[in-house]
């Protein structure tokens, strides 16, 4: 992936494939799928300023995996392939 970084209190995401194939052995077709909520994220920005001027540090890092509502963040292309550009507030919870 090219070099990317987010600015201030954003984060790069990666949306998860879901499960194409129930138990029950019926796959799921792209068009009745619904957008991930969980996603690995790509990159961090720095954390934004509070009102004294003080960097406030983030919360996730690189690599962990998070939950984001379906709906979150900006779509965009990048490398071909898709991600996610989301505020830090916009991420619900870091999975362990």
């Amino acid at each position: 992936m090219k070099s990317i970084t987010p600015l201030h209190d954003r984060v790069i995401l990666k949306r998860l494939d879901p499960t194409e194939t129930l138990k029950s052995g019926i796959v799921i077709p792209d068009t009745a799928k619904e957008k991930p909520m969980e996603a690995i994220v790509v990159a961090v920005g720095e954390g934004k300023y509070d009102e004294a001027g003080k960097r406030i540090p983030m919360s996730v890092k690189e690599g962990q995996k998070v939950l984001i509502g379906k709906y979150s963040g900006t779509e965009v292309k990048l490398d071909l392939e898709d991600h996610v550009i989301v505020r830090e507030d916009e991420i619900l919870a870091i999975l362990n």
